[in-house]
């Protein structure tokens, strides 16, 4: 499993990532935020309290919203 070590918002709802492996590249969320947990999120200043919960290793949210390294490691990868 590839675990986010370093993240930074970029604008709007993407974020630059850096996983374990040295992998690194923005991911642009706009289309995952919906649903009870994800929804506060389409708030651009709750979206840029982003943070690496340790334990998870992964992003999280202070309202408990985040999103499975796997996912965000193959959103890095997707073709633009």
């Amino acid at each position: 499993m590839h675990a986010v070590t370093s993240v930074r918002h970029v604008s709007g709802f993407t974020l630059w990532l850096r996983f374990s492996d040295g992998t690194e590249g923005e991911v642009d969320l706009t289309g995952e935020l919906w649903g009870p947990v994800f929804e506060p999120l389409a708030d651009p200043t709750v979206f840029a309290q982003v943070a690496i919960n340790p334990e998870l290793r992964t992003i999280t949210w202070p309202n408990g919203a985040d999103f499975a390294p796997e996912f965000l490691y193959t959103q890095v990868h997707a073709p633009a």
